[in-house]
């Protein structure tokens, strides 16, 4: 058995784990950086680059098919699938190589390949015939597609984010369960290549939107290129020849089926912690064997082990995963060297959907129940000047304030949406009020004047 003693063991090498271990050796700690693979990142190999990629395949098909608008002919458009899907597999393979690159430039002797295992308090098992110890650990071992019960014995024919973007052409007909940012961007890339998309989902709202107007908004704009099945339980799923044969109950009662080419399982994450020991280590276990741990330290409860990034389920995001990699890391140092831990303020939290239009959530979530403890300013981008001359009329905004007028959160649907929402978030992170941030300057014609005049509104409401 080979022995490897170290001050801070850091289990996975995507985002969260990467920062964490470049933050330790920051510190002034030994770290060793554990890696089962695949490597990459979530963000760069399934997550975040490939989907954007799909998604701008999709927006330049939709461009095209809409130039009429403005006047201009474009006689066909066809799309070749594989053509689409090999070039989003080359930039992608671009993406994850600079990852890799930027793992093969660390020095051989802090990062150890295989799976890791917590064996007792301060001792890991990597593999079968290496042993670690160490001070401080940080699990960073992401997360993994779920795939429901009712679709688990289709084989190849049911596709994950993992999956997805390994198939070899567009497939004729597609279902996707989830109706949440994954689910709805890659619906709507796909009907835009020219796939006949179906999408299902138990809630009744899309893209993460929870204000009910742009709910509503959200079914309409999304229901024009998508089939959508809200508000119904897939039940059961049948091989069918070489697709898929779905049951689901209908929202008035009774049962309605279809057959697919493939069926893609967009209904979460869950984070990988099964199997990882957790409870050896003499960490205090939650619901669903997850560690209880303080979201700002990231320390977990009964051993000095901090949990970042999807695997702590808390903010599944790259940016959120990265900082709370760098935290952990340096908290992780700081418990191997008998130092306080920092706890930083956490970011305000900032969630896009990279669809047409976009989807974004904002800071505190929107709340039925608020009544009067709130003020919420409205805008439409449906007769916006820069949207419609655009040709992008589509979709509003929500902005929220407390009644003193300090702004709280809000949701967006719409154009530029991953701008504006940029600028409510560091308004909000800051402390701002509506009137402070209306009082700034706004460019004329932008999509920004759009805030302005949800801002506006919220002056009105507060001057009643």
């Amino acid at each position: 058995m080979r022995e490897i003693a170290c001050d801070v063991a850091v289990i996975g090498a995507g985002t969260a784990g990467i920062a964490a271990h470049a933050a330790a050796r920051r510190a002034g700690a030994r770290a060793l950086l554990i890696e089962a693979g695949p490597g990459g990142t979530t963000c760069a190999r399934v997550g975040c680059m490939p989907s954007k990629l799909l998604i701008a395949a999709g927006a330049a098909a939709h461009a095209a098919r809409g130039a009429g608008l403005f006047g201009l002919d474009v006689p066909e458009v066809r799309v070749d699938g594989r053509a689409v899907l090999g070039r989003l597999r080359a930039e992608r393979d671009r993406f994850v190589a600079s990852v890799l690159d930027g793992l093969d430039a660390l020095p051989a002797d802090e990062r150890l390949p295989g799976r890791a295992r917590f064996e007792a308090p301060g001792r890991l098992r990597v593999g079968e015939d290496v042993r670690v110890g160490f001070r401080a650990a940080v699990v960073a071992t992401g997360s993994s597609p779920s795939v429901p019960k009712p679709l688990r014995d289709l084989g190849e024919r049911v596709l994950t984010t993992d999956t997805v973007f390994e198939i070899p052409d567009l497939p004729r007909s597609l279902a996707v369960l989830g109706g949440g940012p994954v689910g709805i961007e890659i619906a709507q890339a796909m009907a835009r290549l020219g796939v006949e998309v179906c999408l299902f989902d138990a809630g009744r709202s899309l893209a993460g939107l929870s204000h009910p107007d742009l709910a509503a908004a959200a079914a309409e704009v999304f229901g024009a290129e998508i089939g959508l099945h809200l508000g119904v339980e897939v039940t059961a799923g049948a091989v069918d020849g070489d697709g898929v044969r779905l049951t689901w109950t209908a929202p008035g009662g009774g049962q309605e089926e279809r057959r697919f080419e493939r069926v893609l399982a967009a209904a979460g994450r869950p984070p990988n912690v099964a199997g990882l020991g957790l409870d050896a280590a003499g960490l205090s276990l939650g619901e669903k064997g997850m560690p209880r741990f303080d979201p700002r330290t990231l320390l977990c409860e009964g051993a000095p082990i901090l949990i970042a990034g999807d695997a702590s389920a808390e903010r599944p995001i790259l940016h959120e995963a990265s900082r709370q990699g760098r935290i952990a890391g340096a908290n992780a140092a700081a418990l191997a060297a008998g130092r306080p831990l920092a706890a930083p303020e956490p970011w305000v939290d900032l969630r896009m959907v990279f669809t047409h239009p976009q989807a974004a959530s904002v800071g505190a979530p929107y709340d039925a129940e608020a009544g009067e403890s709130r003020v919420t300013g409205a805008m439409s981008f449906c007769d916006q000047g820069r949207a419609r001359v655009e040709g992008e009329a589509r979709g509003g905004m929500r902005v929220w304030t407390d009644r003193g007028g300090r702004l709280l959160g809000g949701e967006m649907l719409g154009p530029g949406v991953e701008h504006l929402s940029h600028l409510l978030a560091l308004a909000v992170q800051e402390g701002m009020g509506a009137a402070r941030l209306r009082a700034r300057p706004f460019y004329h014609p932008t999509l920004e004047e759009g805030l302005e005049t949800a801002l506006a509104d919220i002056a009105r409401q507060l001057r009643g």
